[in-house]
């Protein structure tokens, strides 16, 4: 219905936070009114064939109403737009949709005529508005006749794909003349998971190939009918590329599918200022009367449609480029896109595909980052200091909105008041007041934003403020023992936030129902403990670790057990600045030295230029832009004959998913061990998993920091070819906590 039938504008219009609940609880108090000979959520479904293709048809429909003149289908639409605005024409996919059901039921009940009737109701008020229509058998078939003519030429596109598609992947040969060692068995348990339908959790070194050993098992599932859909996710720009990539080379090797990118809205976005509203931007004005054109061009010429590809596109149909990439997404056998799309409950694509979970994958590249990006997307943090702005700028404008900022804003003051000269407040339980008060903020704030379009002619203040208070108010429904609620206060702001200690669960629960996921990692380990904490279901589950496919003599390991302790670190300055400018300058070449801090990197910098002013150097700083990654990787150059040496953090963008190859890197220097700062949210983490019986300091210390560590290491090697040169420096690698975390490509080294 949608497709063929939905036309007009993007809205970026104001969507309330409750609208499928509210939606719900209206057509039951509709339906309440039936009389008992009417009937409600009547599943129906039809059959037509349409040329060389036969169509089933379905779907639930809201009523049937028993009259003495025969039935009336009654379609019920709640809408938080005045009804004054509501016309007879203003939706025509609302008709469709009825008029659908209205065939299916005369169908089934032989009758000559049907009543449509749309029945509209306001959110707030409960008004309702009705609109009723008839029509005769034989216009209802012509109505079904020309609706399935609309879908007909992307179906017809769909079922040929599909079958070209199934035909290509069984016979597709593994793209490389050999598999190296170790991808055949992580392309095998990949498989295997997929065949039945377990989660994977996978260690494989880098430089094995992991991109191309988890989609080359997944496509031959969908050619074997195991999957339909496989989505690809991943924290980083530089990863999707890495799919983009093996994906082309699959279909340079015959692969014939479809695959698309999701790129961020403000980067997909084409206009200088992102303002999604027919005055604003062409590309939302009249977007769904141009979508169906635009995606059949697409689907027709492209397999692989990347960024630049559906931005290619959008320009040529005049079509908002992100909009265009979700709707790609419903025909795409392959979707790239970041973790959100699929575990973060506010901007999830449950949508799209709620239905199509069990013939789904989700293959999670760079899994050991999913960890703390799952933490902050079950977390939710209010400050006190934006409902005092509000409280301000509605007095006298808006009484009731007025009131209940000032509610909430008076609560964080009573709170503030309580906690005395405490700085932080840690307590294991849900602030039930404060949600009751949001509540009531929200309701007022959802009807303001509505007369205000949504904050673009009203305050953004109040929408920036709205959404922070939806998502404190879903978080609350998660709360449970694996959450605490931590307040901070400094001078007169107040923040509170609702802390989620442990993602598992949730993760367990916005990935059920997909039919296999794929964790994997060059640092997945100690995969126990990622398959704790990333929602693994014990023993149903699958593990894998890969060895290292390259020669110990590719990689020389030296420790140097010199302290970097805080406490430590103002005497450590010079003699590191020493180790490195002798590591370094004893063979030239490129060098990464990688620190656990900017501030750490900066003093150790500045004595290394005392030293020696002649070497080349060039550091990374914070908030750099995308052409300042590009000059700051382009700087190492092969052919170098000195010494060249880059200065970056652990855990930063240049620690993980770049690829310098061959003498572009010839040596990595890691100071310290990666431990993140000292903090209240840590020790609470840390305190929590040791009530649980674990060792609280490695789940929120030791191993998080080990990861940094063994991440930035792994920029070295990265090919059969690479050599290189890895120097660690802390007297902690020596200890058996830490010592036990290297790899055992790493554990053949030299101290110094």
């Amino acid at each position: 219905m949608e497709y063929v039938y939905r036309s007009g504008d993007i809205e970026s219009g104001f969507r309330t936070s409750a609208a499928l609940t509210e939606g719900t609880k209206i057509h039951q108090n509709i339906q309440k009114q039936y009389s008992e000979h009417d009937e409600k959520e009547v599943y129906l479904s039809a059959e037509i064939m349409y040329n060389e293709l036969r169509f089933v048809i379905d779907g639930r429909c809201d009523g049937i109403l028993a009259t003495e003149d025969g039935w009336t289908i009654d379609e019920i639409k709640s809408t938080s737009i005045s009804l004054d605005v509501m016309t007879r024409q203003r939706h025509p996919v609302h008709w469709a949709q009825a008029k659908c059901y209205a065939y299916m039921v005369a169908i089934a009940r032989e009758a000559s005529r049907m009543r449509v009737q749309l029945t509209y109701v306001h959110t707030a008020t409960e008004e309702q508005k009705r609109f009723v229509e008839e029509w005769t058998i034989e216009e209802l078939e012509l109505f079904m006749r020309e609706m399935v003519g609309g879908y007909y030429p992307y179906a017809k596109l769909r079922t040929e794909h599909e079958r070209e598609r199934d035909r290509s992947m069984k016979e597709l040969p593994f793209p490389f003349d050999n598999y190296r060692e170790g991808q055949r068995k992580l392309a095998g348990a990949v498989y295997q998971s997929i065949a039945d339908g377990h989660k994977l959790f996978a260690r494989a070194p880098t430089g094995i190939g992991k991109t191309i050993s988890t989609l080359f098992p997944s496509m031959k599932a969908i050619g074997e009918g195991l999957l339909k859909r496989v989505f690809y996710l991943t924290a980083r720009t530089i990863t999707r590329t890495a799919a983009e990539e093996a994906l082309a080379l699959m279909r340079f090797k015959g692969l014939h599918m479809h695959a698309v990118t999701i790129t961020a809205k403000e980067k997909a976005c084409l206009q200088d200022e992102m303002i999604c509203s027919k005055e604003h931007c062409p590309y939302a004005d009249g977007y769904y009367d141009r979508v169906n054109g635009a995606m059949l061009d697409m689907l027709s010429n492209e397999g692989l449609m990347n960024r630049k590809v559906i931005e290619r596109y959008a320009i040529k149909h005049s079509v908002c480029p992100f909009e265009f990439s979700l709707d790609a997404a419903y025909a795409s056998d392959v979707i790239i896109g970041d973790y959100n799309y699929i575990f973060d409950p506010r901007v999830s694509l449950k949508r799209l595909f709620e239905e199509g979970k069990r013939q789904s994958a989700l293959l999670i590249d760079e899994a050991h980052n999913l960890v703390d990006r799952a933490r902050e997307m079950y977390s939710s943090m209010l400050r006190k200091s934006d409902f005092l702005l509000l409280q301000r700028a509605y007095k006298g404008v808006h009484p009731a909105l007025h009131a209940s900022a000032k509610a909430v804003n008076d609560y964080f003051i009573a709170l503030r008041k309580r906690q005395g000269q405490s700085r932080e407040n840690v307590v294991k339980e849900l602030p039930q007041p404060l949600v009751e008060l949001l509540d009531v903020f929200l309701a007022g704030a959802e009807q303001e934003l509505i007369a205000s379009r949504g904050g673009q002619s009203g305050n953004s203040q109040l929408l920036d403020t709205y959404y922070a208070a939806t998502s404190f108010v879903r978080i609350a429904k998660l709360y449970d023992e694996r959450y605490v609620t931590y307040t901070e206060v400094a001078q007169n702001e107040v923040e509170m936030k609702l802390y989620c200690l442990d993602p598992s669960h949730q993760l367990q629960q916005m990935g059920k129902g997909y039919r296999s996921h794929i964790f994997f990692s060059a640092t997945l380990s100690p995969i126990s403990y990622y398959m704790d904490v990333l929602g693994g279901d014990g023993e149903g589950d699958y593990s894998v670790s890969v060895p290292s496919p390259f020669s110990q003599e590719q990689l020389q390991v030296f420790v140097k057990p010199q302290s970097t302790r805080y406490q430590d670190r103002d005497r450590s300055i010079e003699p590191i600045a020493a180790l490195i400018h002798e590591f370094a300058s004893k063979r030239p070449g490129n060098y990464l030295v990688f620190f656990p801090s900017y501030e750490y990197m900066n003093r150790v910098y500045e004595m290394f230029l005392q030293q020696d002013q002649q070497l080349s150097t060039i550091v990374q700083h914070a908030h750099m832009s995308e052409e300042e990654r590009e000059s700051f990787l382009a700087a190492f150059q092969a052919d170098r004959n000195g010494t060249f040496v880059g200065f970056a953090v652990m855990g930063g963008i240049f620690s993980e998913g770049i690829d310098l190859v061959g003498d572009r890197l010839n040596g990595v220097v890691i100071v310290g061990v990666g431990l993140p700062q000292l903090g209240l949210e840590r020790n609470i983490m840390k305190d929590y998993y040791n009530g649980q019986g674990k060792n609280g300091y490695d789940y929120a210390y030791v191993l998080p920091g080990m990861n940094k560590v063994l991440q930035a290491g792994g920029r070295l090697i990265r090919s059969e070819h690479d050599q290189g040169r890895l120097l660690l420096i802390d007297d902690r690698y020596l200890q058996p906590q830490y010592n036990r975390l290297l790899p055992q490509e790493w554990k053949d080294y030299t101290i110094l």
